[in-house]
């Protein structure tokens, strides 16, 4: 791959330290004014991305601490340890705000549900506890997995919760009772993500046997498998429309499909596994867990197109529509990803953050 901007890196990037230890997680804020950063040195650091400026250091978790995810009005942030706690903070402040604490081993999956009102938790103790986020209450303890938990997601409406488990099932809650509504069997290898589709209706599942399946939330019924990648599926997302399912696999492709018909419409050879796919609002980029990538989308109206800079980070080269811009020296392989409007963000084993900011002035997905 050839570079376009190989001679300018030095001015391109800002690192800064902060972490003692490997970053494990970045995220931005739903706003992108603020990013968040987790460590195996325990914190949780919180970033102003226009100046690299670090605004709160988080500390209270007693060992590292692997997730993050920031409320849906950006208001706070939840980090989950493995040692089974679960902290909420205030990202105006940096206050601690609850210390969510009952599970018995290493949480591995927070999510909040879509009004900010709950927090979900999923951990190796095989169950997923359900809390109030404005007072930190203990709301659910869902049992019924016989083995670890270690994915969850809400539907859009917050009316149903699915959970992933090592017993290779995946099972519906609701979240406001605490009652199993449906167990999804039928798979021969373990399950590594969920989506639900945007009316509720279906979840998408992806496995180790290489194939994703579709299932009827209200019946438990499956409605289709698609076939074709040909390793583990470690991710899938829906478009909003629901016309588009995205799957990334370890066979280093993002493969996009008709999920009512199984067919296959597209095929990206990225050579890097993603862990993480989300559709942009009008279904024409993928965010993902090394930065954006464009899709052929279905939703080709005037009104809809997304001006969009598709930065995307491989191994070695920060990548735009297919053409290498930089080459990342070797001490800037990422642990890490986050991109956001013309910045891409890298987290180092070192512990510490780069920053590297492209054209200004798109829109963001």
């Amino acid at each position: 791959m050839k570079s376009r901007v190989q001679e300018n890196w030095t001015s391109a990037v800002q690192t800064l330290e902060g972490h003692k230890g490997r970053v494990f997680s970045i995220a931005f804020s739903p706003d992108g004014k603020q990013l968040a950063s987790v460590s195996d040195d325990g914190t949780v650091r919180l970033w102003d991305p226009a100046t690299g400026a670090v605004l709160q250091t988080l500390e209270g978790h007693k060992g590292p601490a692997y997730s993050i995810v920031f409320s849906p009005d950006g208001k706070q942030l939840a980090s989950a340890s493995g040692n089974g706690t679960v902290r909420l903070w205030d990202t105006a402040t940096g206050a601690a705000l609850q210390a969510l604490e009952g599970h018995e081993d290493w949480v591995y999956s927070i999510a909040f549900s879509p009004d900010g009102k709950q927090l979900a938790s999923a951990s190796d103790d095989a169950t997923v506890r359900l809390w109030d986020a404005a007072t930190g209450a203990a709301l659910q303890t869902l049992e019924g997995h016989k083995n670890l938990v270690h994915y969850i997601a809400f539907s859009p409406d917050g009316k149903q919760l699915a959970s992933v488990s090592g017993d290779r099932t995946v099972r519906l809650w609701d979240p406001a009772t605490g009652t199993a509504l449906q167990t999804l069997e039928g798979r021969k290898d373990f399950v590594y993500s969920i989506a639900f589709s945007p009316d509720g209706k279906r979840l998408a599942s992806a496995s180790g046997d290489k194939i994703i399946r579709l299932w009827d939330t209200a019946t438990g019924a499956a409605l289709q498998t698609l076939e074709g990648h040909k390793d583990r599926v470690y991710s899938i997302a829906l478009s909003p429309d629901g016309r588009q399912l995205a799957s990334a696999s370890g066979d280093g492709t993002v493969r996009l499909w008709d999920p009512a018909t199984g067919a296959q419409l597209q095929t990206l050879e990225l050579g890097i596994t993603i862990s993480t796919l989300l559709f942009s609002a009008f279904g024409q980029h993928l965010k993902t867990d090394r930065g954006v990538l464009h899709v052929n989308s279905l939703n080709l109206s005037p009104d809809s197109l997304e001006q969009v800079r598709a930065l995307f980070v491989s191994n070695d080269w920060i990548i735009e529509e297919g053409e290498g811009i930089i080459c990342l020296p070797l001490d800037y392989r990422a642990t890490c990803v986050a991109v956001w409007d013309g910045m891409v963000v890298l987290g180092h084993s070192s512990g510490r953050i780069s920053f590297l900011k492209f054209e200004a002035g798109l829109k963001t997905v």
